[in-house]
């Protein structure tokens, strides 16, 4: 599958990622990878959706060609973030609907590794849903749902709902919270109001899961924010040793630090916060603070024709068809097991 990935994205085998013939024998056991995949929609009018820009006639025209050149573009992100076989779980947001996930996961090689797909279509005004798809040969999801803040759930709240999933590997229960938080277009203030409602529903609802058990949590997504502001610092509380969620994402490593660039400067704004149980536990599911990656190989990226230097290669810039992959560069979290069984 490393050489499948290396073929298929132009790659040598030297610039895989964590392609070594010594990471290919230590493989972590589990991948996570968050992408906001840039507007995936499909090429047919939705009447209860305002998603008339992206049709064949409308102010992108987003032609059956043009969608198809981004599924394949997105088959072919998802196969050379794993190593050898694509990732776990795959998160996404600013995705349309159910059918092109499908289109996604059985419309190309991917139908080949079990993906099934967890999606509903959110109250967002234009459309856009936060979703993910997973390898059920490789761990079971037990449930799912979608989250909106309690004192506007009377068909206001017009933004994406947060996806809540749990899932069983190897015996170990995992907790797994996507987000994409309201936009910041028209400045950083804007949205500010909507942000911080919803992340006072994360806090709240993360609070009532650690005191029904749940102790081995993962939060990622697109935050409009950095990990420095005050919705984000709100989850994870004031240094110490006894913060209950860690964000990663501050110190990630890598090339790029940052997922997003705008205006020629690099952004953290899709981020990954895990339970401190996650970096301390002794057995079954862990990870690390070097585990989390910004996903940058060369054919994401592109140079900036006005801001110089090198920025993700988008699908349009404006209204003006690029070709590229997304305005985003995904994030990856590896996750290791810890044998209950192993002597110490």
């Amino acid at each position: 599958m490393v050489i499948l990935s290396a073929l298929l994205t132009g790659l040598t085998l030297d610039e895989v990622p964590g392609c070594t013939f010594a990471a290919c024998h230590e493989l972590p056991h589990l991948r996570l990878m968050f992408y906001n995949v840039e507007n995936l929609f499909d090429t047919l009018n939705d009447t209860l959706t305002d998603d008339e820009d992206f049709l064949p006639d409308g102010a992108m025209r987003w032609t059956f060609k043009r969608y198809h050149q981004k599924i394949s573009c997105l088959y072919k992100t998802i196969v050379a973030a794993g190593v050898p076989d694509p990732p776990d779980i795959v998160a996404f947001c600013e995705v349309e609907n159910r059918k092109v996930l499908d289109d996604l996961i059985y419309g190309t090689y991917l139908s080949k590794h079990e993906y099934r797909i967890v999606h509903e279509d959110s109250p967002d005004r234009g459309g856009i849903d936060v979703c993910l798809i997973y390898r059920s040969d490789r761990l079971k999801l037990l449930d799912y749902s979608y989250w909106i803040p309690d004192v506007i759930r009377s068909g206001e709240f017009r933004t994406r709902s947060i996806l809540h999933t749990r899932f069983i590997f190897s015996g170990d229960t995992l907790h797994l919270i996507v987000n994409h938080w309201p936009s910041r277009r028209g400045g950083v203030l804007a949205g500010e109001d909507l942000r911080n409602l919803v992340s006072g529903m994360l806090k709240k609802k993360t609070d009532s899961l650690f005191r029904e058990g749940a102790c081995k949590m993962i939060i990622t997504g697109d935050f409009n924010c950095s990990p420095g502001d005050d919705q984000i610092r709100s989850l994870t509380g004031s240094e110490g040793p006894q913060r209950l969620l860690i964000n990663l994402s501050g110190q990630v490593s890598g090339e790029y630090r940052g997922t997003y660039r705008y205006q020629g400067i690099w952004e953290m704004i899709d981020q990954v916060i895990v339970s401190s149980r996650l970096l301390n536990c002794e057995s079954g599911l862990f990870t690390d603070r070097k585990m989390l990656t910004v996903f940058s190989p060369g054919f994401l990226l592109w140079n900036d024709p006005k801001y110089p230097g090198e920025s993700p290669f988008p699908t349009y810039r404006g209204y003006r068809y690029q070709g590229g992959f997304s305005d985003h560069l995904p994030v990856i979290l590896d996750l290791g097991f810890r044998n209950r069984d192993r002597p110490e």
